[in-house]
């Protein structure tokens, strides 16, 4: 969920990006972005912590409209990828980390990548080489980094329920899920609330001239407040536990949206989509969450004995 940190220059006051519309100051419809927000953190938390199919089902989703809206900008850019094969592993992916795990989650992106290929090759010459590696590229970016958020219920005592958690009872699995959502989410307001505010100096004009080091601060201030106290009363381990995952996931975050903003501005456009008021597209919510996702079980792997 990327950051908007805004810096002296980047708008028109009083107007939006293109100079016409009005906007608040950072650039966002406040309102509108906090419910949506909202909603979709209490719905996939809800799903995550009550009914994991459903958590499953949401991520899919997210990852399903993510690789369409990234369709229809790169064929609007004269790239057209073969949708089929790439929509049918997105679908996959997801379902594949839940029940398999990690080697089945390779396999599913192993497998992917090779229909693309095929599909591709009984299709004219012209372009192939463009489309097919848009297809893996999109395969790699949006369903096999997100599903890195899946992991960890796989891996929940090995228990992989289609219902309910039995006897009620969350596994760590899931509160580690939580926490990366938390901090993603802290990154995110944190960053936004004290870039609109204080941001003077961006970090990277050339790519996001909304982003500054004062909203960077404030993400990794906010971050941190919040990973400690995951870490002390969700996950019952040491606070500097909740400073390295804080940490770490702020960085991943902060770059998986700056990747984002590098892709959109080469392709010419500002949100991959509206389809989320306030926010703009799927992919803008999920830049950060996809990067983020597989840091955050490296980390946990790490801190697994603390």
């Amino acid at each position: 969920m990327g950051q908007s940190h805004e810096a002296p220059g980047a708008r028109v006051k009083g107007r939006g990006w293109d100079g016409r519309n009005p906007t608040p100051k950072a650039g966002r419809n406040l309102p509108a972005a906090t419910v949506v927000g909202l909603g979709m953190l209490l719905g996939v938390l809800g799903g995550l912590l009550f009914l994991p199919l459903a958590f499953v089902a949401m991520v899919t989703v997210f990852a399903v409209f993510g690789v369409w809206e990234i369709f229809r900008a790169l064929e609007a850019a004269g790239t057209r990828q073969p949708i089929v094969p790439v929509m049918t592993g997105t679908l996959a992916m997801p379902v594949a980390a839940y029940f398999g795990g990690l080697e089945s989650l390779l396999f599913a992106m192993l497998l992917s990548s090779v229909a693309v290929l095929l599909w591709r090759s009984v299709e004219s010459a012209a372009g192939s080489a463009r489309s097919i590696f848009a297809g893996v590229f999109t395969l790699a970016w949006v369903p096999f980094l997100i599903s890195f958020a899946v992991l960890p219920l796989h891996s929940a005592g090995g228990v992989t329920p289609l219902g309910f958690w039995p006897d009620g009872v969350v596994p760590p699995g899931a509160w580690q899920i939580a926490t990366l959502l938390l901090l993603v989410v802290s990154n995110d307001t944190f960053g936004y609330l004290v870039g609109a505010s204080m941001g003077k100096h961006p970090m990277a004009p050339k790519i996001s001239p909304k982003k500054t080091w004062e909203g960077f601060a404030g993400s990794i201030a906010g971050a941190v407040l919040i990973g400690v106290l995951a870490a002390l009363f969700v996950l019952g381990k040491p606070w500097w536990v909740g400073m390295v995952l804080a940490v770490g996931m702020v960085a991943a975050a902060t770059a998986g949206d700056l990747a984002e903003s590098m892709i959109k501005r080469e392709l010419g456009v500002k949100d991959m989509s509206s389809i989320l008021p306030g926010h703009g597209g799927v992919m803008d919510r999920l830049d950060s969450i996809v990067f983020a996702s597989p840091v955050a079980v490296v980390l946990f792997s790490a801190v697994a004995g603390a």
